[in-house]
């Protein structure tokens, strides 16, 4: 066995059942997700939408590629025929260019909706007051292409884990309520990466996106 299909082994045994692994292959090359492939892993996220397609076109067909990073209307097209999960939807414009995609793909693609809960300016998102209204007023209900699978937030890169203990679980409350007020099928929660998932799922992640645990440190 390889080093990635052992740390592979050993992440899902810290994993409980229910709660989905996203290995974060960015950066890394074809040969890293087929050896991890070859250890049974299928789920597999991207950032970047051209890097994405071009390992959709080499690697096995039954990989689910889902796309966890900033992703920007004009590429939206790119990742449309074959995308299974947008996690980073995090405007109307962005959720609407995705119906728009869907639709000529002939395809509903299921997403996520990013909420803003790092105290970082950096992160991208929606503020829950605003995502509430675009709930409210069935504009993003309305989409018939999108799928809404449920939420998707990042902590705060920060050592001080009672903060992103804090943010984690402000992202589970309005998974609760969004689920109880206007969205009762969302069924995923992702949130927690490979310094802070084991809180993630603590505070009830369903979904963890974990990279450097699996691959090492990214080559940029």
């Amino acid at each position: 066995m390889g080093k990635i299909a052992d740390n592979l082994a050993r992440i899902r045994q810290s994993l409980p059942e229910g709660v989905t692994l996203v290995a974060v292959s960015k950066f890394h090359p074809a040969e890293a997700l087929r050896e991890a492939y070859e250890a049974g892993q299928r789920v597999f996220g991207e950032s970047r939408p051209q890097e994405m397609t071009a390992k959709c076109r080499i690697l096995p067909e039954d990989i689910e590629w889902h796309m966890i990073g900033h992703l920007q209307t004009n590429k939206v097209k790119y990742i449309a025929p074959f995308v299974s999960l947008i996690h980073s939807v995090d405007s109307w414009r962005l959720a609407e260019t995705i119906d728009r995609e869907a639709a000529k793909a002939g395809r509903t693609i299921d997403v996520l909706l990013q909420l803003h809960i790092a105290q970082e300016e950096t992160k991208f998102g929606w503020d829950a007051a605003e995502l509430e209204h675009f709930l409210q007023d069935g504009r993003l209900t309305g989409l018939e292409h999108i799928r809404i699978r449920g939420l998707m937030g990042m902590a705060s890169l920060t050592d001080n884990m009672s903060q992103v203990r804090d943010e984690f679980r402000t992202l589970h409350r309005d998974f609760v309520r969004f689920r109880e007020k206007y969205l009762p099928h969302m069924d995923v929660l992702s949130m927690g990466m490979s310094g802070d998932y084991p809180i993630a799922i603590e505070e009830g992640a369903t979904m963890v996106r974990i990279g450097s645990s699996i691959f090492g440190r990214r080559e940029y």
